[in-house]
């Protein structure tokens, strides 16, 4: 009996270099935001996409509530083009970042999800803060 873990070989080295690298330039995980922007060293804006009632009952410090149906160009218009946002939603349970990815994609911005969201970064053991959601211009 083989191994399922083996059943498809591995790729091949340089293939996998191309595919995990590619990975990475869409995603970032919870460790890496938090230690940027315990470090001062946060070069992008970090989206909650959840919306105003879930971001007031907690989240990132940081964090900007914009809901990612509220993407458009006009909301995003204080930030440069060259931007890099960091979304993030509830969890693995919830497409919001997804969809606030593609939505900046769309608007010609640099993005990344944050794996995880909220999950993620409370299984980290991170702090979350709690006040009054900002609302889009």
């Amino acid at each position: 009996m083989s191994p399922r873990a083996l059943e498809y070989s591995p790729a091949d080295p340089k293939l996998a270099l191309s595919h995990f690298r590619s990975i990475l330039q869409f995603e970032t995980d919870c460790s890496d935001v938090q230690a940027d922007l315990a470090d001062g060293t946060a070069e992008f804006v970090l989206l909650d996409v959840r919306g105003a009632a879930r971001f007031a009952k907690g989240h990132v410090d940081g964090a900007i509530c914009l809901h990612h149906r509220d993407l458009t160009e006009a909301n995003l218009a204080k930030w440069p083009m060259d931007t890099v946002f960091v979304v993030y939603c509830a969890g693995p349970h919830c497409n919001g970042a997804d969809k606030a990815a593609y939505n900046l994609s769309r608007l010609g911005r640099p993005v990344k999800i944050m794996l995880g969201g909220m999950t993620g970064w409370i299984d980290e053991g991170f702090e979350l803060v709690s006040s009054k959601a900002l609302q889009p211009a």
